[in-house]
């Protein structure tokens, strides 16, 4: 039985192909099955002990059938096994991308050329050298008409292009990525989810002092429109981040809480505001005002009977958020 892939090579390449058709067919999440589900591994342990069995059957048949043979036959098969594969179409294909002669053909192609012993042979430029040098040709008029004779677009525009091409990029990232906000890019989030997760932050670290309603007890009621060190979803933030008054307020909590979990208690704590708690503090601070708010008319603040989540911070954000 003549086979042209030696057993080293054919058990490995099947094995890792029944392994990767399991791992593609077992949804096993973020894991990989063989990890996530350690029955695969006996699988995969079993199929290796078939597939070694499978070449040592095959190697009894092809010895069995081997000691049938005639001498003369067996001769024959040992001569058919021992011929190498040979790769005659790359040797094709290199020969005429090269042109090259062979060492017994030099003499045909040598020169009168001779210096020190050294003699030159005439051999024609490779075809493949010749090929891309038409292609550079064919690219040098193509880029001479559309830069210099339509005038497609110049280097500058390019720049230009790139730049705020890299600059979108950039502020994709940066939204999706919300562990890169800070005091001065963090904005009210008013997503279900991060409200969600923010109520979740609040009421494991923050009702002992603030209590669960917003009411206030240590630290100051977050309901009404009182802020000790200002309101809005700055101001929260950079409170909660990092800390209160000096011996007075809260410590600051970005050594325990990622920016964006402070943004998201920040944006929780803004919700707060308008409601009634059951025991209300007394206001503490002045009332803030968002200076970039819309004025009316007359110069002053416009007010609505629906708070936007702009307007919601003047209402309920509290820079003393004070975290035990």
């Amino acid at each position: 039985m003549s086979t042209k892939t030696p057993w080293w090579i054919r058990v490995p390449v099947l094995f890792f192909l029944i392994f990767g058709l399991m791992e593609f067919f077992i949804d096993s999440g973020d894991k990989p099955a063989i990890l996530e589900y350690p029955i695969t591994q006996f699988f995969m342990l079993l199929v290796l002990m078939i597939l070694i069995a499978i070449e040592l059957i095959l190697a009894s048949i092809e010895n069995i059938m081997f000691q049938t043979l005639s001498e003369e036959g067996k001769e024959r098969y040992l001569e058919t096994k021992s011929k190498k594969y040979e790769w005659t179409w790359a040797k094709n294909l290199m020969k005429k991308l090269t042109k090259s002669r062979s060492i017994e053909r030099e003499g045909e192609i040598v020169l009168d050329h001779d210096y020190d012993g050294i003699r030159e042979l005439d051999n024609v430029l490779p075809p493949w050298w010749v090929y891309l040098f038409y292609a550079t040709i064919v690219f040098s008029v193509v880029y001479l008409v559309r830069f210099h004779v339509i005038g497609d677009y110049t280097q500058e525009q390019e720049y230009e292009q790139e730049v705020a091409a890299a600059q979108a990029a950039i502020e994709e990232y940066k939204r999706t990525a919300k562990d890169l906000v800070d005091a001065s890019t963090v904005e009210f989030l008013s997503d279900p989810a991060d409200l969600s997760a923010g109520e979740k932050i609040f009421t494991t670290n923050c009702v002992v002092c603030h209590m669960a309603d917003g009411g206030g007890g240590i630290g100051p009621n977050l309901t009404d429109q009182y802020w000790i060190l200002g309101g809005g979803i700055k101001n929260v933030f950079t409170t909660i981040s990092e800390g209160g008054r000096d011996g007075k307020g809260m410590v600051a909590w970005k050594q325990s809480l990622k920016p964006a979990e402070i943004a998201q208690v920040a944006s929780y704590v803004i919700t707060l505001g308008g409601t009634t708690p059951a025991n209300p503090k007394e206001p503490e601070g002045e009332i803030w005002v968002d200076p970039n708010a819309p004025k009316d008319s007359n110069g002053t603040e416009s007010e609505t009977e629906e708070t936007a989540p702009e307007q919601m911070e003047q209402a309920t954000d509290s820079t003393d958020v004070a975290m035990n």
